[in-house]
């Protein structure tokens, strides 16, 4: 099935449930080397240069939860492997303690957690003609990083900025109908697909914008009230025409959106905007 979103679409900024702002306004700029755009109140917004990437909003009686739907974790996209380094050794530094590191044929990632057990994967890209495949479809791995080289190619003359969010992974109640939303009406690619457990959609020939799974168990409710993680996060658009089009084919299905924001089958919430050239 082709994509009938424009190939332009992709993900912006994840807004996101903290128990402790000033913990994770530290953590966020000392450990993830992210930009303070504005703090107010019980909100920060970081990024990279003048690109959103996070909005935080403070809930002290928050608290993780498990067993529902939700964030599995939001990804950052750095531009190049000396980038992805540079994060390395910044999180070495403070002392930061991974929960992974893989190597996935298209890309190499480090994951980890927040201070609120919010997951989080730093990544670069290989080049698309890298890409594996088998059997003309994509064909992504999960193998050990190679840490010790990822370090060697740490350069202190690396620019800074440049960090885009990459992609969310997502805890769903069940695959089927996630498909149906994101594939169906959202207008997404597949692009790769785990049995009946996981599901990898894109726009454009990426490898995955939003990553869909049911590890929290078929038909895992939402998070109750206070709970940290997954406020909503963004899809841009290319434009107007573009999005006119995706809420014609909601309102079609019988999915009421308030004003551009809308919920997944469950009840994971998206912020429908524009995106600008990039």
């Amino acid at each position: 099935m082709a994509s009938f979103l424009d190939p332009r679409t992709h993900i912006g900024a994840v807004s996101l449930t903290v128990s402790d702002l000033s913990r994770s306004v530290d953590f966020y700029s000392n450990n993830l080397g992210l930009d303070l755009l504005e703090r107010s109140g019980g909100e920060a917004r970081f990024g990279s240069g003048a690109t959103p990437l996070l909005h935080l909003v403070e809930d002290p009686a928050s608290r993780p939860r498990r067993g529902t739907t939700g964030l599995y974790h939001f990804a950052l996209l750095e531009p190049s492997r000396a980038a992805l380094a540079r994060s390395l050794r910044r999180l070495a530094e403070a002392g930061a303690r991974l929960t992974g590191a893989s190597d996935h044929g298209v890309s190499e990632a480090l994951y980890l957690d927040d201070p609120d057990g919010i997951g989080i994967e730093i990544y670069r890209d290989r080049p698309r003609q890298e890409w594996p495949r088998r059997g003309g479809e994509l064909a992504m791995v999960t193998e050990a990083l190679d840490l010790e080289s990822l370090l060697a190619d740490f350069d202190p003359a690396t620019p800074p900025g440049g960090t885009i969010m990459g992609h969310v992974h997502l805890h769903v109640a069940r695959l089927d109908e996630a498909r149906r939303f994101y594939v169906e009406l959202l207008g997404f690619d597949v692009t790769q697909q785990y049995g009946s457990q996981a599901l990898f959609v894109s726009a454009g020939g990426y490898h995955h914008h939003i990553g869909l799974n049911t590890w929290q168990g078929v038909g895992a409710p939402p998070p109750p009230p206070h709970s940290t993680g997954l406020r909503h996060f963004e899809i841009l658009l290319a434009g107007e025409a573009e999005e006119e089009s995706l809420l014609g084919r909601l309102a079609a299905a019988g999915i009421a959106a308030e004003g551009r924001l809308l919920r997944d089958p469950s009840g994971n919430a998206i912020l429908l905007s524009r995106a600008s050239s990039r």
